[in-house]
C-alpha cells in the first residue's frame, strides 16, 4: 500500500510573512520522504501558477491540487482532473466585489489574472473583466478581506447567491471559491482514485483544510490552528517535519 501524503501549502509548508518563507527543515524531509518512496503532494487554494514561483529549484511534488480541488495534475503537469466555474458567474461576482475594493485574482488554465499590477515574482495576466481575459477554463477565484469577520460574511454571501455554481470556503482572511462539488476533500479523493491502493495522510491549518484533513486517513494541525480544526485532527504536531516523520514511521 502506497504512503500518500496531502499538505496544504500558506501557513503549513510556506509562510509568506516570516523571515524564511521556506523553512529548508520542510524541504529536506520532504525529499526524504519522496526518497524513501512515499509520495508528496500540494493541496491549495492557490493556482498552478500561484505555486511553482516558489517551490521551484526546492521540490517537486507528485501532485498538486489547486484552486480548492478544481485543477489537479501530477509531477508532469499532466492532467489529473479539471473542473470549471461558468465565466458569467465570475462577471457577477466581480461586478458585486469590485466596487468594494477586495483583491481578487482569478485562475484560468493555471495562471493568474488579476485587475492591478503587482510585484509578483511569477507570471500573470491584467484585466479589467471576464471580457479581456483569457480564453479558457476558469478553475477559481480567491478574494482578499482586511479582517476573518468580513472574509466570513463574504463567504455566507457568495454561497447563499451563487451555491448553485460554485462552493466558498473561507482561508483565514482569503476567500476561496470552486466549482460547486470542488473542496480540498474532494481533491484528495481524486487523488486516492488517482494512486490507487493508498493511505492518505493530511496537514493543514485553516478551516479551509476540514475537507482534506476529514477524507484524509491520518491528519494533522498545528497548536496555532483553529479549536475547531484542532478537535477534528488524528494528531496536533508542531511542525510539518512532525508529520512526515510520523507518517514515515506509521506501519501500514
Amino acid at each position: 500500500m502506497k504512503k500518500v501524503f496531502a499538505s496544504d501549502f500558506d501557513g503549513t509548508l510556506y509562510f509568506y510573512k516570516a523571515e524564511v518563507k521556506l523553512p529548508p527543515e520542510n524541504v529536506k524531509k520532504i525529499l526524504e520522504y519522496q526518497a524513501a518512496g512515499h509520495i508528496f503532494g500540494l493541496c491549495t487554494g492557490r493556482q498552478v501558477g500561484g505555486l511553482t514561483p516558489f517551490i521551484t529549484g526546492h521540490f517537486v511534488p507528485d501532485f498538486m491540487i489547486t484552486s480548492t480541488g478544481s485543477n489537479i495534475v501530477d509531477k508532469d503537469m499532466k492532467e489529473i482532473r479539471r473542473l470549471q466555474i461558468d465565466r458569467d458567474v465570475i462577471s457577477e461576482i466581480i461586478k458585486l466585489v469590485r466596487p468594494r475594493g477586495n483583491r481578487i485574482s482569478i485562475d484560468i488554465d493555471g495562471v493568474i489574472n488579476v485587475f492591478e499590477k503587482m510585484d509578483y515574482p511569477g507570471a500573470y495576466n491584467v484585466i479589467t473583466g471576464m471580457d479581456d481575459a483569457p480564453k479558457g477554463m476558469v478553475h477559481g477565484v480567491g478574494i482578499h478581506c482586511e479582517t476573518l469577520e468580513e472574509a466570513a460574511a463574504l463567504t455566507k454571501e457568495l454561497n447563499d447567491k451563487f451555491g448553485q455554481a460554485l462552493n466558498a470556503f473561507q482561508n483565514v482572511v482569503e476567500v476561496d471559491i470552486a466549482p460547486k462539488g470542488c473542496s480540498k476533500g474532494a481533491g484528495v479523493e481524486a487523488v486516492r482514485k488517482y494512486y490507487g491502493d493508498c493511505k492518505v495522510y493530511g496537514i493543514g491549518d485553516s478551516l479551509n483544510d476540514l475537507p482534506l484533513l476529514l477524507k484524509s486517513d491520518v491528519s494533522y494541525t498545528f497548536p496555532y490552528a483553529p479549536k475547531e480544526v484542532q478537535d477534528q485532527v488524528t494528531k496536533v504536531v508542531d511542525t510539518l517535519v512532525d508529520a512526515l516523520e510520523d507518517s514515515m514511521q506509521d506501519e501500514i
